[in-house]
């Protein structure tokens, strides 16, 4: 009981467990509010997955509004974020040009973790043909990817939470992993009760965008098929990317 004191006092979390003695402590020691976490939870270090800052501070460091959106405030604050945002930038080294590439890049597809992206390098490098190439078949591939260039969502961010909230199927089977990678030929659709939900609506009369050819996009039975993979020069990014330097950057 005292080690439950102890925990209540400083506003702790408390297994699952423990929660009829800590609703008792709580009334002891007149205590509010104590977080009571599942065993899933604890397991994992009660950690969520979840985006490590503000998505529009990758435009604003990149020094370029990379998805291309109206309401990105890249468009108005030309510099990058903070206090010392405003500084003059001298001239980037070789490294620093790398490296930039590499995070515009892992920026626009949901700033990919490190891990994963790099993965996808060494799949890249693996595979026959031109290595940047093959690195933005990959990431095309994504199934997140997928459902944000056939306009279900609005947004690459969003497409990943559609996925992961079990929205989408492949080829008739629900799939809720965003980095799950498509194949040509494969069929993915919105399941039938997700077709209304306000975010798909908005999402298909966006004008700031279109689907690509490489994709068989049925709006009204809200299905996509990947035809082929695109070369980078298909692909309709809003600004220039290099997939080449971030070879040569993890290539070093």
């Amino acid at each position: 009981m005292a080690f439950i004191r102890g925990l209540a006092e400083e506003g702790a979390f408390l297994p699952l467990s423990l929660r009829e003695d800590a609703v008792f402590a709580c009334h002891a020691l007149s205590v509010e509010h104590v977080r009571v976490l599942l065993p899933a939870q604890l397991a994992r270090g009660h950690a969520m997955t979840k985006r490590a800052e503000a998505k529009y501070k990758i435009d604003r460091r990149m020094g370029q509004n990379i998805w291309g959106r109206p309401k990105s405030p890249f468009n108005r604050r030309e510099y990058g974020p903070g206090q010392h945002g405003q500084r003059r930038k001298g001239k980037l080294s070789d490294f620093g040009t790398q490296l930039k590439a590499k995070q515009k890049l892992k920026g626009y597809y949901g700033n990919i973790s490190e891990k994963q992206f790099r993965k996808y390098y060494a799949e890249a490098i693996r595979m026959k043909g031109d290595s940047g190439d093959n690195l933005i078949g990959l990431l095309e591939r994504r199934l997140d990817a997928v459902v944000y260039r056939a306009k279900f969502v609005p947004t690459v961010f969003a497409a990943r939470q559609f996925v992961n909230h079990g929205h989408v199927k492949i080829n008739g089977r629900r799939v809720n992993i965003a980095s799950y990678l498509v194949k040509p030929g494969d069929m993915v659709e919105i399941k039938e009760s997700s077709r209304q939900l306000i975010l798909v609506l908005e999402a298909e009369q966006l004008a700031e965008r279109d689907v690509p050819d490489y994709y068989e996009v049925d709006q009204t039975k809200k299905t996509a098929k990947l035809s082929r993979i695109p070369l980078p020069s298909e692909v309709p990014y809003p600004v220039m990317m290099e997939p080449n330097l971030v070879i040569e950057f993890y290539s070093r």
